[in-house]
C-alpha cells in the first residue's frame, strides 16, 4: 500500500511527465509542490501556454511554480519545506547538486532508457537512430554529473523493428510510471541498494532539433527508417526538393521499409495539403 505521508516534489514539463502524475495519483501518491518550465509564447498569435504539467497541476489542485532559473534562493525556500524526496521526470533544466541533496532520501529520476546507454536528452530517439532491438526505463538516484547515479530499478521492452517512437513512448510512460510507484515503499523504508552504473558502457544522446528531421531521400534505406521512426510525432522527417524552380520543403507523414528500402507512402508539400508520394511526383 502506498505510503500516503510521503512528502515530496515533483519536477517535469511536458505530457510524459504529466502523465507520470497522473500515475502517482491513482497509486495514492500526491506531491506537496509542483516544478515546471515556465510559460512560453506558442502559436501565429504567440499567446503564452502553460506546460502539460502546469495543466495538470491546476486541474488537480497542487501548488506549482515555474522558476526561470534554481537559484540558491529558490533551493533555499525548498529546504524550508522539509521534505522527504524530490521526482524528476523530464523536467528540462540542469539541478544543482545542493538541491539533489535537499530531500532527506535525495532526488530520483525516471530515464526513459537502459541507463549507462543513451545519457542525454534524447533517449528514446537515440535508440530507434541506432537501430537498438530493446529499450526501458531506468530510475536512478541522481547525481550531479548528467544521468550518471545508481540505478534503483530498470526494467526493458522490446522495440519491434515497425514500430514508432510514439507507440514506444506511451508503453515506457506507463512503465516508468508502475515500476516508480512499486519501489516507493523501499525508498521510504531504505530497502533498495543502488546499483552503480557501468562507465565504461556509457553512451550520449544530444537534444533534438527540428533541422535534425532531415533526410537525403536516395540515401542508406535503413537509416531513413530509422530516422522516420525516431522522430515520428515531433520533429517529423523532410527533405527539401526543386519543384517548378522553387525549393520546397516536403513533410514524410506516412513511409515503409520494404527490400532494404526507404519507401515513402504520403507526404505534405510546403504550403499544401496532403497528398501520395506518387501524385507528389506527378509535379513539374
Amino acid at each position: 500500500m502506498p505510503n500516503n505521508n510521503l512528502k515530496f516534489a515533483y519536477f517535469g514539463t511536458p505530457e510524459i511527465a504529466s502523465k507520470t502524475l497522473s500515475i502517482l495519483k491513482d497509486n495514492g501518491y500526491i506531491p506537496e509542490l509542483i516544478i515546471t518550465s515556465p510559460d512560453t509564447p506558442s502559436g501565429r498569435g504567440l499567446m503564452m501556454k502553460e506546460t502539460p504539467v502546469s495543466t495538470w497541476a491546476n486541474l488537480n489542485n497542487i501548488k506549482c511554480i515555474k522558476p526561470d532559473k534554481i537559484t540558491g534562493e529558490f533551493t533555499e525556500e525548498l529546504n524550508k519545506l522539509n521534505l522527504d524526496l524530490f521526482i524528476v521526470v523530464a523536467y528540462g533544466k540542469i539541478l544543482p547538486e545542493l538541491l539533489i541533496k535537499t530531500p532527506k532520501l535525495g532526488t530520483i529520476n525516471i530515464h526513459y532508457s537502459l541507463l549507462p546507454l543513451w545519457r542525454g536528452a534524447s533517449p528514446l530517439e537515440a535508440s530507434f537512430l541506432n537501430g537498438d532491438s530493446k529499450t526501458g526505463i531506468s530510475i536512478q538516484q541522481m547525481e550531479w554529473k548528467l544521468d550518471s547515479g545508481p540505478i534503483l530499478a530498470e526494467s526493458e521492452i522490446e522495440i519491434p523493428t515497425e514500430t514508432t517512437k510514439e507507440e514506444i513512448k506511451n508503453q515506457l510512460v506507463n512503465l516508468g510510471g508502475k515500476v516508480l510507484c512499486d519501489i516507493l515503499p523501499k525508498i521510504i523504508n531504505k530497502e533498495l541498494k543502488p546499483k552503480p552504473q557501468d562507465e565504461s558502457r556509457a553512451t550520449f544522446c544530444k537534444k533534438i532539433k527540428k533541422e535534425d528531421g532531415e533526410i537525403d531521400i536516395n540515401g542508406n534505406g535503413k537509416e531513413n527508417w530509422n530516422k522516420y521512426r525516431a522522430f515520428y510525432g515531433w520533429p517529423n522527417v523532410f527533405f527539401y526538393i526543386i519543384k517548378k524552380g522553387k525549393k520546397i520543403r516536403v513533410k514524410i507523414t506516412e513511409a515503409n521499409y520494404e527490400n532494404n528500402s526507404f519507401i515513402i507512402k504520403r507526404v505534405v508539400p510546403e504550403g499544401r495539403k496532403e497528398i501520395s508520394y506518387e501524385e507528389f511526383l506527378k509535379w513539374n
